[in-house]
């Protein structure tokens, strides 16, 4: 039996997609409503469903950030008036509803979903493509094993490139992430995040002070902390005033 969550943070528009898809497709079992991407993402790794019907705008995540977690489960997103996404979404997602998801709509992409079998698209492509109209990232999803880790972005100290993957630093741990720092940059708050190195991107509330050696290097201190980061020429300009 076909198995669905559906996270959105209004409860009548949630429950009224439940009781649709039962009369449309009375074979799928759903077997969790939530009401913001926290609950999504705990929910999803706990049960992992064939489908998620993801509201895009939730509390704590968005559903684009739930959606980057996944790996088996196959993503339907709903939206209101998120047009600056519909075109990414027509040419990558498995599919989105628009509300008001009207019947012969949502027949539609069930129909859609019946015949689909595999996930047809890289979550990460498409958060990439439309992070220029998103808003800066606040919670990062890490994972270890079967577990998913939540860290709220205002406590990473620094992350730092490591291969394919990216070192993410806080004050008691470190995480890896598949993220790049060249997609990661755009994603982070321009006030609060800056490059300072190609390898390097540093929390700018963290930095203490920035020392120079006898040969003109200079590297930036970081709050409480025995890190210290190279600070290189082309990234320099950014601190002159401090």
């Amino acid at each position: 039996m076909p198995t669905a969550l559906i996270a959105d943070d209004e409860p009548l528009l949630a429950s009224s997609l439940a009781e649709r898809l039962q009369v449309l497709w009375p074979d799928l079992n759903i077997v969790a409503v939530v009401k913001n991407g926290l609950e999504a993402v705990n929910e999803l790794n706990r049960l992992s469903p064939d489908f998620a019907f993801l509201d895009i705008r939730m509390p704590g995540l968005s559903g684009l950030q739930v959606a980057s977690t996944l790996r088996d489960t196959r993503v339907v997103f709903v939206t209101a008036f998120d047009e600056y996404a519909i075109s990414a979404f027509d040419n990558a997602a498995l599919d989105y509803l628009l509300k008001p998801v009207s019947d012969d709509r949502l027949l539609q992409c069930v129909t859609r979903l019946q015949r689909e079998r595999k996930p047809q698209f890289d979550f990460n492509a498409l958060l990439s493509s439309i992070h220029k109209e998103a808003a800066p990232l606040t919670w990062l999803t890490v994972g270890l094993g079967d577990i998913t880790r939540l860290v709220a972005v205002d406590e990473v100290l620094f992350f730092q490139s490591a291969d394919k993957y990216t070192e993410v630093v806080t004050a008691h741990e470190r995480h890896l992430i598949r993220t790049s720092l060249k997609d990661l940059l755009p994603q982070l708050h321009p006030k609060s995040f800056a490059q300072v190195h190609r390898s390097y991107i540093v929390n700018l509330h963290v930095v203490a002070r920035i020392e120079r050696d006898i040969l003109g290097r200079q590297r930036i201190e970081i709050k409480n902390t025995s890190h210290t980061l190279p600070l290189s020429r082309s990234f320099a300009g950014q601190f002159r005033q401090m």
